[in-house]
Formats: structure tokens, sequence, C-alpha cells
């Protein structure tokens, strides 16, 4: 059971603004904004006289994500700045030969799709494959062949809402010696996310989505068995074994996950996402997924009663995510920008996506407040 009055002093977003964003940037929770205030404070009064203690804070982060995601061990966690870094990494991480071939949809945002094709200049394809059909997974699965040595996709479109099937994805991947790679940005905080059951080999997300964290913070994950495979192209004091001996002439890589974390943290970022995770945990996945879901489906069936619109998301409950959106049936993409406007004239914060107008509430987003937008919105239509 979701304590209400809770999220009410954690969320004391203004009462005319509705907030329907979460898939670009999501409001801190207030313990989030308090934590950042008294690590600010105790910089300028202290500085670093304390950095043990941050230090810790760091770990327990990693032990926080490590959880999130049900990842076996700490050092499979690497925190990194955000998800192009951490898709970076595996794309020009691997030793690839001309021919190899990665598989993909076509409705990935950029960053899961640049670095893929940066590996061009290496003889490498990337197939990007439609997912809007009835079987989404099956069409990823016809497409790999004996060259495909990575499947990448995001776990969540962030345009169409679609949520793909990652276990039977990543089963088929394990079998059949493909590298599987998700971009988690519009899944983890969102939907309960397991690495080790959808055999997951990388995994990662920015904090600033659903984690309702700040930007410049991410999480890397990547299976152990798989971290020497991956070169590294980014070098500094904080990625070798004995980080902090700094009179050490001999050095080696770290035998952790820390070895893709090139240089020094992003405390403030620790500290900010350390307590928005904490109210995850507090309110519970299982009960987040629900909401979530639930929110959406509402919203759906809201929509449909409105005249001229177009739900542009798989309405499936399995595939359905914390997105929503849809489309004037006969509106063109200047329609849609100017209705995007109107919106967002009167508080209703959203975006314009996949060709039409994208809504995404999250747990504590409360019912009244997205009826009010279905009011807004067919006033501006």
């Amino acid at each position: 059971m979701i304590n209400h009055s809770l999220l009410e002093i954690e969320f004391p977003q203004h009462e005319n603004l509705i907030y329907l964003n979460h898939a670009a940037v999501s409001p801190w929770p207030l313990r989030s904004s308090l934590a950042v205030r008294l690590f600010a404070e105790e910089n300028s009064l202290i500085g670093a006289k304390n950095y043990r203690q941050w230090i810790e804070k760091e770990g327990l982060l990693r032990e926080q994500l490590r959880t999130l995601i049900n990842a076996p061990s700490v050092d499979d966690i690497a925190i990194l700045k955000n998800t192009s870094e951490a898709l970076s990494v595996v794309a020009c991480g691997i030793d690839w030969k001309p021919g190899d071939n990665v598989v993909s949809t076509d409705e990935e945002f950029p960053s899961n799709r640049f670095p893929w094709e940066a590996q061009q200049q290496y003889g490498v394809a990337l197939k990007q494959i439609s997912v809007q059909t009835n079987a989404p997974e099956e069409a990823l699965i016809e497409a790999c062949d004996k060259r495909t040595r990575v499947m990448s996709i995001s776990s969540v479109q962030y345009g169409s809402g679609l949520r793909l099937n990652l276990e039977k994805l990543g089963r088929f991947c394990r079998d059949n010696g493909i590298l599987f790679c998700i971009d988690a940005i519009q899944s983890i905080g969102a939907h309960k996310f397991d690495v080790q059951a959808i055999h997951a080999d990388f995994a990662m997300a920015d904090a600033h989505k659903w984690m309702l964290g700040p930007e410049g913070i991410a999480l890397f994950y990547c299976r152990a068995e798989l971290r020497d495979q991956l070169k590294l192209h980014q070098f500094g004091w904080h990625m070798v074994e004995h980080a902090g001996d700094y009179d050490r002439k001999a050095w080696e890589i770290a035998n952790s996950a820390k070895r893709f974390e090139c240089g020094s943290p992003n405390m403030l970022g620790t500290h900010a996402l350390s307590a928005s995770l904490s109210l995850l945990e507090e309110v519970g996945m299982d009960n987040i997924e629900k909401e979530v879901v639930d929110k959406s489906l509402s919203l759906i069936n809201k929509l449909k009663l409105i005249e001229n619109l177009e739900l542009l998301t798989n309405t499936t409950p399995e595939k359905l995510a914390g997105i929503v959106t849809f489309k004037l049936k006969h509106g063109d993409h200047g329609d849609h920008a100017d209705l995007h406007r109107k919106l967002m004239n009167r508080q209703v914060i959203c975006a314009h996506r996949f060709g039409g107008i994208r809504f995404s509430s999250h747990f504590y987003t409360p019912e009244s407040k997205i009826n009010k937008a279905l009011e807004i919105l067919s006033s501006s239509i």
C-alpha cells in the first residue's frame, strides 16, 4: 500500500502544474533536494573534510543500484555520466570484425543508435528492425544471423512506449552467443528490472527519468564474465586496482566495473540519486510498477473517449509502460507542435514525440491531475 501522505510531502509541485514528462526529465523528490542542499552547505563550510563519508555514500549508492536491478555483485556496477557514455563503452569496447552486425529497432533514441553507427568504420552493419508488429520480439530474433554480435534495444521505446519482452530476447541471445545490451532508461525506476532473469550482458540508464534523480549520473551494468572483453579507451586515477595509492608507479586495471570510471566521481549526483532511490525502496518496485501501468491503462481508456485522437502506443497490457503517445487523426507536424505549445502554456508538461504528444505519468501522479490534463487537452483540440 502506497502512503499518499508521504507522496504529497515528497512532491510539493505547484497546484496548477500537471507534470506528465517523466520520460524526459523528472522532478526530484523533496528528500533529494534536501540532500543536495545539505551537501552544498557542507562544502561551503568545511569543504571535503568528510570525504571518507562521501566515499561511504558512493558505496551505498552502488548497493542501491545493485539491488534495484538484482545484479549479482556491486562489482558489476559502474557509475558513469549518462546512458550515452555507457553505450559508447560497450560499442567502442568490442573487438569487431568486418562483416559483424548489430540488431536493433528503428525507434531507438539517438543514444542507442549513434554509437553503433560509429562502428561502420570497422565494417560493422546496424540492422534497424520495425517493431510495430504483433510480434516485435520475433521480428528482432529473425533479423539475427551468424554474424550478429550484439542485440541492442531499449527496454521501452521512448516514442511509442512499447515495452519489449526482455526475458525472451535475452534467452535467445544467450543461447546463440549474441551479446544482449539494454538501454533501460525508460524502465528502471518505473518497472521491476532483473538483469539475471532477462540474461542481460549490459544494461544502462540515466538517473534523471524514472529514477527521479539528477542529470549527469548513470548506472552501467556489465556482466562479470564480459568485463575483460571490453577494450578500454579512457584511463585515469579512479579506474585502477589501487586507486588512491598515488605514489604507486605500476598500475593495473580494476577487477571490478570501476574500470569503466575514468576519473573523479560525481559526488553531488551521488547524494541526490541515493536519496531518490531511498524513496523507490520505501514505496517498493512492485507497488510502483502497478501504479505506473494502471495509470497508463486508465489514461488510454480516457483518451479513447476523446474524438479526433489516435493512440500510437500499443495498448496490450504486457506491452505497456509509463509512456502513452497519441496524435490528432488528421493533424500534421505543425498541428502537433501547436497542440504541444497549447498544453505547455496551460501547465501540462509533456513532450512532442513520435509524431504526436507523449504523456508520461509516474507512480505518484495524482489521478485528479491526469483528469485535468485531459480536460485541457479536449479544450485545446
